[in-house]
Formats: structure tokens, C-alpha cells, sequence
């Protein structure tokens, strides 16, 4: 029997087995696709989650296939200059801030599991079903038959089976109105160390950065409604419709970057609505507890969310490693305000940039930065 079962392969679900690994406690990783591949585009890692990776002793290879940036800086739609923030190493925190490829990164973090555990500890084709608990273990029933351990870990992202079953009431994502288009195309930006964010004075927003092997990730966010419960209809990670978004880049004058023409040359072009939910009174019971997006998800406006699966990776090992009967209510207690704080600051970052001037959106950004990496980066 293993100790622990994570339903997920994801980023926070490979984190959590290789942290749980670190600390001498064993675990499964039950991931229902049967076949885990580089898939997706890029993602931001703030430096007190680069952190956990270093620990992990994966600092090495994630720097050979990320990129450090130096710095954001923020646009008008002339290529105006308007704001500049340093980041990670150049804003004085302990470890570099990294993009990323997400699927690269998700078969780094694969790599050094069956490295660490064996080719069996991330088991492909065992989309988790549902899960029963008894005194003394867990069963959980996946695509791939039953397996049973002391404890289950629900990281199976925002559509979490474990979230719904732990929490059967209404429980819907919400809606920001903001539709989210994004892709990956080769190309070169300003100084290979730069992210940038364009404001267009419709509300539509440009947030590019490399992410290494000579790739721009690009993510094009488009007013569409009020905040609301998220239409039945959709779009979910499906190709999007590039027409709706080359008539605004087309009027752009930035001078350092052709938007319309990277986003012409993407394929595919993928579409996302921006959404959260509320914040649960508890994440889990008995022998269960959730992790990452199944647990927190938030709006992307502050590249927090990979970040923070990962913290919860960590927390979450040295809670059952200090004590395995109470680790899971422990981690909870420690993770779920603090995560719960990152939600709402990402609600009031995004309202405050839908409303406000680029500069005015700049300056909470960087307020939102000292208060959720400062005493997490050295520690």
C-alpha cells in the first residue's frame, strides 16, 4: 500500500510526490491521460517557488530550459515606455524569477520522479472516478482499477473529481468577462529578458515573454461581459477564433514587436474564459485534502498559480513528514488563508487594471509583489 495517492499529474501533483519523496514518504502519482506529453504554452515561476525547485535539486536543468526576465515593463499601444519593474535576482529577491514552457517543465519534473521513485510511480490512463475511505486507508477508484494508500491528495487541476465529491454543493466557476486567447510562436522580443504588458485604451491587454528554445508566449485578454457564473458554452483550452483578436493588434504602433504578426504565425491559437471560485471554508476530510488549482484557483493576473502549487507541495510534505496523522488538517490550516489571500489580491489586481492606467496597474503590481514573495523567497 502507498502512503500517499495524488490524483493528478500535473505541475503541482509531480511536485508534491518528488517533495513528499524528499521527506522519506512515498507516493503515486494517478494522472488520466494515457500518455503524458509537453503540451501548452508558457507559465511564470516566482521566485519563492523557484525556490522548492532548487531544493528539489532541479535548479540546474529548469535554468538551461527557462527563461530568467529581468524586469516587466508596461506599454501603450504606441510603444511608449511607461513603467518598469525588475524582477526576480535584479529585484533583489534570493532566486531568479523563470518562463517556462509548461509542458517542458511538467516532463522535467516527470523525468526526475521516475528517476527518484521508478517508471510506476506516475501511472498514465487512471483518470480518478471516486473515492471511498475507510479507519485506516483510502481507495480510490480510477479508469486504471483501484488503488488504495493512506491518504489522497485531489491535484487534479480546476474540473477536480476530488473537489466535487469532497464538495458536492454548488460550487461553479466564476466568470471575470475577461476571455483569455494564448499561444506560443518563435520570435525575438526586446532583450530576450524582458515580459511585457500593452494596454490598449479598449481594455484589451498584450502580456508576452520568452520562454526559452527561441519561443514568445503571448496571452491576449478580451473584455467581453460583467463578472458572472460562467456560460454553459464556454471555451475551454480550444482553438480560438485569431479574427477576433488581429483586428485590435492590427492598429498597434509598437515598434519593437509585430503583435498581429506573431499571433498570425501561432498555430494553434488556443481560448480560456478567466475564472475562479470562492474560497472554500475547508479544502478536504478524513484522509483527503486538495492541492493547486483543485484546491485555489485563481485569476492568472499575478502568474501565481503554478507558483503556488508548488509552495503547497512543500508545505504539504513537511506537515506529514512532522506528523502523518494530522499533516493533512495542518497544511490546510497553514495553506488555505494564505492562498486565499492570492485570490482575492488577484480579483482586486484585475479590477484595478480593467479601470485603471497602465502606470496605475503597474504600481499594484509591484504592491502585490512585496506582499507575496518577500518572506517566502529566503526562508
Amino acid at each position: 500500500m502507498t502512503d500517499v495517492l495524488i490524483a493528478g499529474g500535473g505541475i503541482g501533483g509531480l511536485a508534491a510526490a518528488l517533495t513528499l519523496h524528499a521527506r522519506g514518504i512515498e507516493a503515486m502519482v494517478l494522472e488520466s491521460a494515457s500518455q503524458l506529453r509537453p503540451l501548452g504554452v508558457g507559465i511564470n515561476l516566482l521566485p519563492h517557488a523557484v525556490s522548492e525547485l532548487y531544493e528539489l535539486g532541479l535548479g540546474d536543468a529548469l535554468a538551461q530550459q527557462a527563461v530568467a526576465p529581468t524586469s516587466i515593463s508596461y506599454y501603450d499601444t504606441e510603444g511608449e515606455l511607461l513603467f518598469r519593474e525588475p524582477r526576480g535576482i535584479d529585484g533583489g529577491y534570493g532566486y531568479p524569477q523563470y518562463s517556462v514552457h509548461r509542458g517542458e517543465l511538467q516532463m522535467l519534473l516527470l523525468s526526475a520522479l521516475r528517476e527518484r521513485l521508478g517508471s510506476n510511480a506516475a501511472r498514465t490512463g487512471a483518470e480518478l472516478k471516486s473515492f471511498s475511505e475507510s479507519e485506516h486507508h483510502v481507495i480510490a477508484r480510477t479508469a486504471a482499477g483501484e488503488f488504495t494508500a493512506d491518504v489522497l491528495i485531489g491535484a487534479d487541476g480546476i474540473h477536480s473529481a476530488v473537489r466535487a465529491q469532497l464538495h458536492p454543493e454548488p460550487d461553479p466557476l466564476l466568470w471575470s468577462g475577461v476571455r483569455m486567447f494564448r499561444g506560443a510562436a518563435s520570435g525575438d522580443l526586446l532583450d530576450g529578458r524582458t515580459m511585457v504588458i500593452v494596454k490598449d485604451p479598449e481594455g484589451v491587454d498584450l502580456v508576452t515573454y520568452p520562454i526559452g528554445n527561441g519561443l514568445i508566449n503571448w496571452v491576449v485578454m478580451m473584455p467581453e461581459s460583467a463578472p458572472g457564473p460562467l456560460p454553459g458554452d464556454a471555451k475551454w483550452n480550444q482553438p480560438g477564433d485569431r479574427s477576433a483578436i488581429v483586428q485590435y493588434l492590427s492598429r498597434w504602433k509598437l515598434g519593437f514587436l509585430d503583435a498581429e504578426d506573431l499571433v498570425g504565425r501561432t498555430d494553434p491559437v488556443l481560448e480560456y474564459p478567466m475564472v475562479d471560485r470562492d474560497v472554500l471554508p475547508r479544502w478536504g476530510r478524513g484522509r483527503v485534502t486538495l492541492l493547486g488549482d483543485a484546491a485555489h484557483p485563481m485569476y492568472p493576473v499575478g502568474a501565481n498559480g503554478g507558483s503556488q502549487a508548488i509552495v503547497d507541495a512543500r508545505v504539504l510534505a513537511d506537515e506529514l513528514a512532522r506528523d502523518f496523522s494530522n499533516g493533512l488538517r495542518c497544511y490546510e490550516d497553514v495553506r488555505r488563508p494564505e492562498t486565499a489571500d492570492v485570490v482575492h489580491a488577484n480579483r482586486e489586481m484585475h479590477a484595478a487594471g480593467a479601470t485603471q492606467r497602465p502606470e496605475d496597474l503597474a504600481r499594484v503590481t509591484g504592491k502585490y509583489r512585496d506582499d507575496t514573495q518577500a518572506d517566502k523567497v529566503d526562508r
